[in-house]
């Protein structure tokens, strides 16, 4: 395996991408709040039982925003890993 250390002497580094936690989470409560949205729109909203609101369109609506949230947050300040620890964990 070889090294790739840039010229300037700095460590070389690169994302994280997909196996960022930020990411995961992300996707997973974008998910569910695609499925609550469906169901707040599609399914019977039970206004009686939650005193007049939606309650599934309105946390579907909630946990999407959340998720733009984690996206927008991992693609704009992504974790930045650097090469020699991943060539010694790989090692071990």
């Amino acid at each position: 395996m070889s090294e790739h250390t840039p010229s300037d002497g700095a460590a070389s580094t690169h994302k994280a991408g997909l196996l960022d936690i930020r990411s995961i989470i992300g996707a997973l409560m974008g998910v569910y709040g695609v499925i609550l949205v469906l169901m707040g729109i599609f399914a019977d909203p039970e206004t009686d039982k939650t005193g007049g609101t939606n309650a599934n369109l309105w946390a579907g609506l909630a946990m999407l925003l959340v998720a733009l949230v984690f996206v927008a947050w991992a693609r704009l300040r992504p974790v930045r890993v650097p090469e020699e620890q991943e060539a010694s964990a790989a090692s071990s």
